[in-house]
């Protein structure tokens, strides 16, 4: 069983590695055996490339090392705490991908802004408060896990499998080290949303349809008064720069030079 557990959270951790999320020795992934109370993690400072079955170090609930010849990751006693606090979880993956780990040290949870992101994490990923000085200088580690085990008081582990640490970065969780993996890469995927959405709402139609099918009717009335010649700069910039406008300011904002162009 633990050698099958050690097959498994090796394969975990060089997934992370193929899938982009991890850079030299950073991140870890772990796996319990919860009948006899046993971790299977990745060992410190180990390349992923160079990661093998025999390399995964196992160690009990309290962190002694029951198997392995190398040290466990610096980041264990953060899975302890948290697989003492939840039983539901199998596996925890921690990673320093680039646009989570962005949110992250901002400070910010990852806004749900479609089924992508709803199909996984049940809302906004949470992201955890700052750590104290006091908590950051003694037992980081085991800090780490009591905030997010704090952030999670009002969550269930099932529905949200994933926390941002403020300044530090994500975890996720599963039902086994694999599908905490699986939930880092889609994490990282919704993470990247947001900055294309942004990015989208800024975009102005290239080729604007005709003024008289979509245009409201005051900027209708505008664009005719401005062909008649008696609209003021006054209106058309207040059109211009009226929000719910935004698509016809390519429209608007020649009408406004033009005007301004003709006075004396």
């Amino acid at each position: 069983m633990i050698e099958e557990l050690r097959e498994q959270v090796s394969r975990a951790n060089r997934e992370l590695a193929r899938h982009g999320l991890v850079v030299h020795t950073f991140g870890n992934v772990s796996g319990i055996d919860r009948e006899r109370g046993l971790v299977a993690i990745k060992p410190s400072g180990v390349p992923y490339s160079e990661l093998t079955p025999g390399q995964i170090t196992v160690v009990d609930l309290d962190g002694n090392v029951v198997e392995g010849e190398l040290n466990p990751s610096s980041d264990t006693p953060t899975h302890l705490v948290l697989y003492r606090a939840f039983a539901e979880i199998g596996g925890i993956t921690h990673t320093h991908s680039t646009y989570a780990t962005a949110f992250a040290q901002a400070g910010r949870g990852i806004p749900c802004l479609g089924t992508t992101h709803a199909d996984h994490f049940r809302g906004e990923v949470p992201v955890t408060r700052a750590l104290e000085r006091e908590e950051v200088e003694t037992d980081y580690e085991v800090n780490v896990g009591r905030v997010i085990v704090e952030r999670l008081a009002e969550l269930k582990p099932a529905d949200m499998p994933a926390v941002l640490v403020a300044s530090h970065g994500p975890f996720t969780w599963g039902k086994d080290a694999v599908d905490s993996m699986q939930n880092s890469v889609i994490l990282e995927e919704v993470a990247k949303s947001p900055r294309h959405f942004a990015v989208g709402r800024r975009r102005i139609p290239s080729a604007p349809v005709p003024a008289r099918q979509t245009l409201p009717a005051e900027a209708r009335r505008g664009r005719v008064l401005r062909t008649t010649g008696s609209v003021s700069s006054g209106q058309l910039r207040r059109l211009a720069c009226d929000r719910r406008y935004l698509p016809w300011r390519l429209v608007l904002l020649p009408a406004l030079v033009r005007v301004r162009r003709r006075r004396p």
